[in-house]
């Protein structure tokens, strides 16, 4: 650890405003120092560590213990940890308090100046406390206990390893706090949130928004602006928790891929005309639809030029170590001329979604299912409660093009080749997937929907397959017949079928290249040379562009993540490789562009 080898005050603290979607100007960031201890013997509540007493460490949130960031850097297991911080209320108003978690992994309970106020399980989503009724004028106490075990059954852990070391495509684990902590202050009736339903067609938006708390004398006004002009305006009486309306807009500003045009909202909730709540928003006029060829967006095909996307930081693991972070991959991104990614088995900061919507940068919305045994049924009482709130979470964002929840539902125990033919371990519990995909399209009708990345599917509205063949003659070889009619190639064709969707190669290359001296891996041989790594890369990459069949691709993947050394970045964001030779390849005229 820690104190004598890093001055914590001089570290990032993560300041900016953590919900970047729906803002209000009250509120406070408590991320910074806290105090910090690791409960190896998961004794401290008959310690009594919730009464604060027993920390003997210092941690910067929001950064997880195994990152240098933290000031902790322990990177062994830690199945039980405990955090300490004060914040003062100098008087109690009639406002209410809310405190807000973005994310903590993974099981978390809560104690507010001795007393127990609640729990919450999963590690990638938020949650939040109304603490008003336990808050006093003065000092306020706030325990967390946040139990975190990658190795149990049912725990989502997505790439974090469940070894000591990394390994593989596993990588540093992450446990507790790991997003912004604040606290914001509303009136007894507040607008808890927002979901947008944009109509380009028609050139309106339509909302539908909840209100907590008592809902007499209630009226809602929702005002749109373009660059600062006014677009539309709409008035509504709150007639129930639940109220529905639509802004017709004066202009259409359609938001395409990279050309993110988004337009401004602000809500006005107010009690017999006296304005008791304001929030400002954002949206971008946009319509999905999806067929045989592939996405589109306001009726435009569009090809996805993607990447494969982890979402892990050398310094902070899970947690970018700025905002500017986020954007900067984002942008290191497009700069090698892909136009969107795939967000790899990780719900992804609101901040990087904040930029893709501002850039124009499309994300498919994953979750971090490894870990979750997939062969037995009670893994749907872990798995969907957090699926349905990182859904809840992201359905406003713009880029988000769509959902997936699973990715390569591996078999227990794998498969192997015996005689020449597939031979599998316990199977996959196929139902689990099946309700997984109805309550994801429930939730949300608009987005396309692919159940498992990879395999094996059940029910998709995407047909997507992971291919890592290195010989670019045989890679070619097992897609020519897509392209003259002939029969589609299918991994896994004894457990999977194709049934005339959109064709995905949502994970290929995974290219071994690195300058650096040291151990670790990719896919197939490792070139003998740049020349030999990019022309590997041309003819991957321009198989799949010049397939009349294939409606986009992923590259595996942006950067390097610890011994996986198949980016096209470094670990530490510095390009392999000229990113005008990539982009140059990537740009292509595809297929179905044609």
């Amino acid at each position: 650890m820690s104190d004598k080898h890093m001055n914590l005050t001089e570290c990032p603290t993560r300041e900016e405003y953590p919900r970047p979607q729906f803002v209000r100007k009250e509120w406070m960031n408590l991320n910074g120092i806290w105090d910090f201890e690791m409960d190896f013997g998961k004794s401290g509540i008959d310690r009594k560590l919730y009464e604060g007493e027993g920390f003997t460490k210092k941690i910067l949130v929001p950064f997880c213990p195994e990152s240098s960031l933290s000031g902790i850097n322990y990177k062994d297991f830690m199945n039980m940890v405990w955090y300490k911080r004060e914040f003062i209320v100098d008087k109690v108003t009639e406002k209410r308090t809310l405190l807000h978690f973005q994310a903590v992994d993974y099981h978390t309970t809560l104690w507010l100046n001795g007393k127990k106020i609640g729990e919450h399980k999963g590690g990638y989503t938020p949650f939040t406390f109304d603490i008003t009724a336990f808050i006093t004028e003065g000092v306020n106490l706030i325990t967390l206990c946040a139990k975190d075990d990658p190795r149990e059954k049912f725990q989502p852990r997505g790439k974090q390893s469940g070894q000591y070391y990394s390994a593989g495509c596993d990588y540093t684990r992450t446990t507790g706090i790991w997003q912004t902590v604040w606290l914001e202050f509303v009136s007894e009736s507040y607008l808890k949130e927002v979901k947008y339903y944009p109509n380009a067609a028609e050139g309106l938006l339509n909302v539908s928004g909840y209100v907590e708390g008592p809902i007499k004398g209630l009226s809602l006004t929702a005002e749109a602006f373009y660059q600062g002009k006014a677009m539309g305006r709409t008035e509504a009486v709150i007639q129930g928790k639940e109220v529905n309306i639509s802004i017709p807009l004066n202009e259409k500003h359609l938001w395409m891929p990279g050309k993110p045009e988004l337009y401004d909202l602000k809500f006005t909730l107010s009690k017999e005309e006296v304005i008791i709540d304001e929030v400002e928003s954002y949206f971008g006029l946009r319509d999905i639809s999806y067929d045989q060829e592939g996405v589109r967006i306001n009726g435009e095909l569009i090809y996805q030029r993607l990447v494969l996307d982890q979402g892990f930081y050398p310094d902070g693991i899970y947690t970018a170590p700025s905002e500017e972070a986020l954007k900067k991959d984002i942008e290191l991104s497009m700069e090698m001329g892909f136009n969107g990614a795939r967000l790899h088995q990780k719900v992804f900061e609101p901040a990087y979604l904040y930029w893709a919507d501002h850039l124009g940068y499309l994300v498919w919305g994953e979750y971090a299912s490894w870990g979750v045994d997939m062969t037995d049924l009670s893994a749907v009482n872990v798995f969907l409660p957090e699926w349905m709130e990182a859904v809840s979470r992201d359905f406003n964002s713009t880029a988000l093009v769509g959902w997936c929840p699973f990715n390569e539902t591996w078999d227990k125990n794998g498969f192997w080749i015996a005689d020449g033919k597939y031979m599998y371990g316990t199977r996959q519990e196929d139902s689990i997937l099946k309700l997984i995909y109805d309550v994801t399209k429930a939730l949300d009708g608009n987005r396309p929907v692919i159940d498992t990345s990879g395999n094996f599917h059940v029910v998709t509205d995407i047909f997507d397959i992971h291919d890592y063949e290195q010989d670019g003659e045989a890679f070619a070889k097992r897609f020519e017949p897509m392209n003259n009619g002939g029969e589609t190639y299918v991994t896994f064709a004894d457990r999977q079928s194709y049934e005339g969707q959109a064709y995905f190669v949502s994970e290929y290359g995974g290219i071994w290249w690195s300058d650096e001296e040291r151990d670790g891996w990719g896919y197939g041989q490792r070139p003998a040379s740049r020349e030999e790594f990019l022309e590997r890369y041309r003819i991957l990459t321009t198989t799949l562009l010049k397939n009349k069949r294939v409606s986009g691709f992923c590259y595996t993947q942006l950067y390097d993540v610890e011994q996986e050394m198949n980016g096209l970045y470094t670990y530490g964001r510095k390009a392999k490789f000229d990113p005008a030779l990539i982009k140059e390849i990537n740009m292509q005229k595809a297929a179905i562009e044609e």
